[in-house]
């Protein structure tokens, strides 16, 4: 184990940089990437136990493995964990390791404050989870409608935890997201226009803003909810002026521009993957861009489509039904695209590959179904059945998680110096690929036959035995699937082949540097010419953009004189405050001013903290 993490380590870290007190301290975007991928798959593992208990009790009629107040709870936590602890920190492990490395940067703009961003994240998730220890987890669904979230009906602490958590959460990814707003827009290579950004950096980019505009929205919300449950403001309570649908109309005004929030970092990804394993450039590459840019915008004006049960009226059901059909044209064109880029390549049929390509299938089932939902008859039929919870995974989980899973394989030897087993990364994808149909497609035929979403067990003679049968044996299938991953990990961390710098004849300017990268990533800022500036160094004759005849080479510095953050240990401080003073609200809203203490103690220090080496002396 120790060569593992000597592996990972390499990661971004300085030879006199060891130990956990280095990983606690640490700046440096690589290393930030590793913590926040290893946490995310952790939590990964964790929302998906979760999920394997509700399979099991749905496995027969009238079963008891769980009770039914054990099984809200899990529901909601695994859904909860699946979105804001395992797939969106996964796409931000892959910003924070890819984004520099891809626009020719040494860092982002703002280093403290990207690990900032990650002990937020970590000390959110714990708070949230530590209510299966404190007083129960919540329990009324990851949308949390009113009014099951009123004192009345969940009078204990269970949803305190979900809004304390989720706004500790949304500030973690707001910090982040304005870094990388601020690295792409202002830390790009000499050269490195907009339109010659890799496609992984514009989805960075595009998911960046959506949380920029839609992280607020939520948080209003999580204020009037925390002030509706502690002080009886009556936001949300009919009786006394307020409205209980104005909750939905919040939650989902963010919840779908967070659909996009973790599925346009997998197509980013899958954009990368293809053009190099079909030896082709990427087929369309500004339709691509404009069509990202198109489905953030459309994002903020379908967001009643999932409400098309509560009474709206004719038009309003009618625009946001428009609305909906309009956005599928965007992503159609990426989906073309990708196909195009397929069309008369020499494909290399490796495990990102075979990745990719099932996130390419599997996301046209899952969009297909989801424009059935733009009808509001259909919708009324499909409403709160388990053909929504199809639906769900065949974007989130044949869309995101395969297309995150492409990227862990396809960045593991840049991260590493080590590939993955092919023969178990092989293995690894037809048990996913294989158990994802397994499990979520009966799904879309429970659903039309009646099944209800949220229950915790049926009747038998209800005719739904067979399907919840089937479909827990697809989660076995999974399980199986994902220890087979954990096992390619270890294994390829410890003895893997050594990858070299560039193992998959590369397009972007992460892979001309050494695997790992060294701490500074570029001992020679790159200038750039091209959508594709290393394919098009190691293929000048097939390169469509040249360098002009006098352009001149970048200098290489001498790496001891490159000045590179020094480590920090105020950003976990600040951290480990405000999310203490979260907590202590819950227990009693006086001792919150404990954690409000150790923040200002870390904010001070932070901001008289000296920013180079030479100011300490």
């Amino acid at each position: 184990m120790a060569s593992a993490v000597g592996a990972i380590g390499a990661a971004g870290a300085a030879p006199s940089e060891s130990g956990v007190w280095s990983w606690i301290t640490t700046v440096d975007h690589k290393r930030i990437g590793v913590l926040y991928g290893v946490s995310a798959i952790l939590f990964f593992l964790l929302g998906g136990s979760e999920a394997f208990l509700i399979r099991m009790q749905l496995a027969s009629a009238d079963a008891d493995l769980i009770s039914s107040g054990v099984f809200s709870q899990l529901f909601t936590m695994h859904a909860l964990t699946m979105v804001f602890l395992a797939i969106m920190p996964l796409g931000a492990a892959f910003f924070n390791f890819l984004i520099p490395l891809q626009i020719g940067a040494r860092d982002v703009a703002f280093p403290r404050l990207n690990a900032l961003s990650y002990w937020l994240f970590l000390f959110g998730a714990i708070l949230l989870n530590s209510s299966f220890v404190f007083g129960g987890a919540p329990d009324a669904g990851w949308f949390a409608y009113a009014n099951l979230t009123s004192t009345t009906y969940s009078p204990g602490d269970s949803m305190d935890f979900f809004t304390l958590g989720l706004l500790v959460l949304g500030v973690s990814s707001l910090a982040a997201a304005l870094n990388f707003v601020v690295t792409i827009l202002n830390m790009r290579a000499p050269g490195m226009t907009l339109m010659r950004m890799p496609v992984f950096t514009w989805m960075a980019l595009i998911v960046s803003f959506l949380l920029v505009f839609a992280l607020p929205i939520l948080t209003v919300g999580l204020v009037e909810l925390l002030l509706w449950r502690f002080f009886d403001m009556p936001f949300f309570s009919a009786e006394f002026g307020g409205d209980p649908l104005l909750w939905q109309h919040v939650f989902w005004l963010f919840g779908h521009p967070e659909v996009y929030i973790l599925i346009l970092p997998a197509m980013g990804i899958v954009s990368e993957i293809l053009p190099t394993f079909s030896k082709k450039p990427l087929f369309g590459y500004t339709a691509v861009v404009f069509a990202g840019v198109a489905i953030a915008f459309m994002g903020f004006a379908v967001w009643a489509h999932h409400m098309f049960t509560v009474g709206l009226g004719p038009v309003a059901i009618a625009a946001f039904s428009a609305s909906t059909m309009l956005i599928a044209v965007p992503t159609g064109i990426k989906i073309f695209n990708w196909i195009f880029t397929l069309w008369g390549g020499s494909l290399d049929l490796r495990t990102p590959m075979l990745f990719s390509l099932g996130f390419v299938s599997l996301f046209i089932i899952g969009g297909l179904s989801g424009v059935m939902h733009a009808s509001p008859p259909l919708d009324r039929q499909q409403q709160d059945t388990y053909f929504i919870v199809a639906h769900l995974h065949y974007v989130l989980f044949g869309g995101s998680i395969m297309g995150l899973m492409a990227g862990i394989y396809f960045w593991f030897p840049k991260l590493t110096g080590r590939m993955m087993g092919e023969g178990l990364g092989v293995i690894h994808f037809w048990l996913m690929f294989i158990g994802m149909n397994v499990t979520f497609g009966p799904m879309h035929l429970v659903g039309i036959m009646g099944m209800p979403r949220r229950i915790y067990t049926y009747s038998e003679g209800s005719g739904w035995e067979f399907m919840n049968q089937l479909e827990s044996v697809g989660a076995i299938i999974l399980a199986i699937g994902l220890i087979i991953f954990a096992v390619n990990i270890f294994r390829s961390l410890r003895s893997g082949e050594v990858a070299g710098d560039d193992p998959w004849d590369a397009r972007t300017l992460e892979w001309s540097i050494s695997s790992p990268p060294p701490v500074y990533n570029f001992d020679a800022i790159p200038v750039v010419y091209s959508k594709e500036p290393f394919w098009d160094q190691k293929h000048p004759e097939l390169a469509h953009d040249k360098p002009p005849a006098d352009a001149v080479a970048p200098v290489a510095e001498d790496p001891a004189s490159i000045h590179m953050p020094n480590p920090s240990y105020w950003p976990i401080i600040v951290a480990f405050g405000a999310s203490l003073m979260a907590g202590l609200v819950i227990v009693n809203p006086y001792l919150a001013f404990i954690g409000g203490a150790i923040t200002m103690m870390g904010v001070y220090g932070w901001i008289f903290e000296p920013a180079g080496p030479e100011e300490h002396h």
